[in-house]
């Protein structure tokens, strides 16, 4: 960030550069790459002192705050923090203004040729499917055993037993239903 610091009927000393470059680097960090120059203005003026601070951050935002207090510090203090409300609110609209174009790009990705209209006309009529819940229950090994012996871990276990048919030499999955009734599934190798 490029820093421009006047002094009007005020010494601009090395603690006082050192002083408003500390209170800056607030701003700094609330904007991270945002800005682009800063213009800081010291003056006395009768028995104030008064610290005029105008920031231009990217996209054409000029934050400003004036401070005016007894001391070099309160008065930076006072104008850093009318800035820090201003550079607040900037961040939010930039992110706000980010999440909106995700969102309508991806909305756009998904219908590109269809207006506006038709696609509100075509949701209300068309339900939508939703996909099932899928829970993980538990994690099962595949074990070598016949249709016997994964029925009667079935009566030991969850409902589930998936084994390695030692008859047919295929993956099979026996599950009771709701009715209590026990159902195999087959698969071809």
């Amino acid at each position: 960030m490029r820093l421009d610091l006047t002094g009007r009927h005020v010494d601009i000393t090395p603690p006082l550069r050192r002083l408003v470059a500390v209170k800056l680097s607030r701003l700094e960090r609330l904007l991270k790459d945002g800005f682009v120059s800063g213009q800081v203005v010291l003056a006395r003026e009768k028995h104030q002192l008064r610290a005029d601070i105008t920031l231009h951050a990217r996209g054409d935002h000029f934050l400003h705050g004036v401070g005016s207090a007894d001391n070099w510090e309160t008065s930076i203090g006072d104008a850093i923090d009318k800035i820090a409300q201003q550079a607040q609110k900037v961040k939010t609209k930039w992110k706000s203004r980010k999440r909106r174009v995700r969102g309508a790009l991806l909305a756009s990705a998904e219908r590109p040729t269809e207006p506006r209209v038709e696609r509100a006309a075509a949701a209300a009529r068309a339900p939508r499917a939703r996909m099932p819940r899928v829970l993980q229950r538990s994690r099962q090994t595949v074990k070598p055993m016949s249709i016997a012996d994964a029925a009667r871990e079935i009566e030991a276990g969850d409902g589930l037993v998936i084994f390695r048919d030692l008859e047919r030499d295929s993956i099979s999955v026996l599950y009771r239903q709701r009715n209590g009734e026990l159902t195999l599934v087959e698969t071809e190798a």
